[in-house]
């Protein structure tokens, strides 16, 4: 398949072209590197009927066939891995090694989720009759997907969606749409026509889309502001949702820790793919004992680290993807620092028109400052000390959020009963942004609003049909 400067939208399994494009900006330099089509009304219509077309033979196949077609899409992913992660580099700013490793767990993701089946469910069986719960696709899905990780999250949705029986149309962030176009263009062949179509666009896109009768689900990721319009969209014909949105994940290190082991751990828990990641720790509690020393090694490692150009040999650390979060993370820095905070910054960024952040802790800021309070989404850290285990519960829960958090310490029955008082659908012990397609995963409070991944995530792409069955007919 040619990774060239030719993108087009596939509809009905079909290449379509539009009469305007969005620039794809490339952050690592501020400059566009390519140009995406930009659906308008006329080619969602058009994709939401090709999709409604597909949906009774795609439904018809049953499991089995769906399996094999989804496992055949993963497998022609492979040959082309490289291609996509140079392509990803581009776009998301990412280093080439981390992007390829998406690429490569999205294959693995497909797989996985393929593999899976909601049989039916038996749930009495008396001597009058049987009843059986079966799941039953919904219909045409609408798939809206960001910018951070804008092929994984794609799969998060396309997998169960298309294995439950269901057809997409799927939407890219304008900031990121070049792979999953990509993806869309290499299964035209793999797929039956229409059963999975992806449209890019500009920020008038998505709104269309929550709002367009043809969709019996939107499922949606992205932050609590956005996800909240995309609820009240739904609403007005009852369509299905799922929204994975936003964090303020702590993690609470406990003073038995080793820091010497945890440090590293804990650092790139914190600013992987430069912190633009939902379930990255963003507030991070340390116990005074050992404050001091984790500080001064999470610092030593910012220092260490080479942040740049994704595409260049040595970095560990890419841009800020887009220049409105850059200008959104830039902004809360230079607020803490007008706040008198201490920042202590990693080595210098460069300074060549890209969306570059300097790796930066905040040195125990008071907990009402926006730093602690706001998600940065960006390599930002505040640092906060406690010494008491009921007040730091507390201070963890005080937020409107409530995605992920984790806990560290040698005592993993205490950390247990620490990490159960937690109010957040994802909690770690020892460990960090650790799931899988087997797992589900599920946000409380404003975080998110159902389940994605696992039997429970494959369930949302359903809906249950209840059959009465007769032990003897008596009429």
């Amino acid at each position: 398949m040619d990774f060239g400067k030719d993108y087009s939208l596939t509809i009905g399994g079909a290449a379509v072209t539009t009469a305007t494009t969005v620039d794809v900006i490339n952050p690592a330099t501020g400059l566009a590197f390519a140009k995406a089509p930009r659906a308008g009304a006329e080619e969602l219509d058009c994709a939401v009927e090709a999709a409604k077309r597909a949906f009774p033979e795609w439904k018809k196949l049953g499991w089995a066939a769906r399996r094999d077609a989804l496992i055949a899409a993963a497998r022609a992913i492979e040959p082309h891995a490289e291609n996509f992660a140079r392509l990803f580099v581009q776009e998301q700013g990412r280093p080439y090694d981390m992007a390829k490793g998406e690429i490569d767990l999205g294959a693995h993701w497909i797989k996985a989720v393929a593999r899976q089946d909601l049989d039916d469910e038996i749930v009495e069986d008396s001597a009058a009759r049987r009843v059986v719960v079966r799941h039953e696709p919904l219909g045409v899905i609408a798939a809206i997907v960001p910018w951070n990780f804008p092929f994984l999250l794609a799969i998060w949705k396309i997998a169960p969606a298309l294995v439950a029986g269901n057809t997409m149309v799927l939407k890219p962030s304008p900031f990121t749409p070049l792979c999953t176009l990509k993806l869309a263009e290499l299964w035209r062949d793999i797929l039956p026509p229409g059963v999975f179509n992806v449209v890019s666009g500009g920020d008038e896109l998505g709104p269309m889309m929550t709002a367009h009768p043809g969709f019996a689900k939107i499922s949606f990721t992205g932050s609590t502001a956005t996800g909240k319009r995309v609820m009240e969209s739904a609403a007005r014909d009852l369509k299905r949702i799922t929204l994975e949105l936003g964090g303020n994940d702590a993690a609470i290190i406990m003073p038995d820790v080793d820091v010497s082991k945890v440090a590293q751990q804990l650092f790139f828990g914190a600013f992987y793919n430069s912190a633009q990641i939902c379930i990255a720790t963003k507030r991070m509690y340390i116990h005074e004992d050992i404050y001091d020393e984790l500080r001064d090694a999470l610092h030593a490692l910012a220092k260490a680290s080479v942040v740049g150009d994704g595409a260049e040999q040595g970095v560990m650390f890419g841009p800020i993807q887009n220049k409105p979060q850059f200008e959104r993370v830039k902004a809360l820095i230079d607020g803490a620092r007008d706040q008198g905070l201490v920042l202590l910054e990693g080595r210098n960024v460069p300074d060549n028109g890209g969306y570059f952040v300097p790796l930066t802790l905040v040195d125990n800021p008071p907990e009402t400052a926006p730093v602690v309070t706001q998600e940065a989404f960006g390599p930002v850290l505040p640092l906060l000390k406690f010494s008491d285990v009921d007040d730091v519960i507390a201070r963890a829960n005080a937020s409107e959020y409530g995605l992920a958090g984790a806990v560290w310490s040698r005592d993993v029955d205490a950390a247990v009963e620490i990490a159960n008082r937690l109010e957040t659908g994802t909690v770690w012990i020892n460990e960090n942004l650790q799931n899988g397609p087997h797992i589900p995963f599920a946000g409380a409070k404003q975080s998110g609003f159902g389940v994605e991944n696992g039997k429970e995530g494959l369930r949302e792409y359903t809906w249950p049909r209840t059959v009465f069955i007769p032990k003897s007919a008596k009429v």
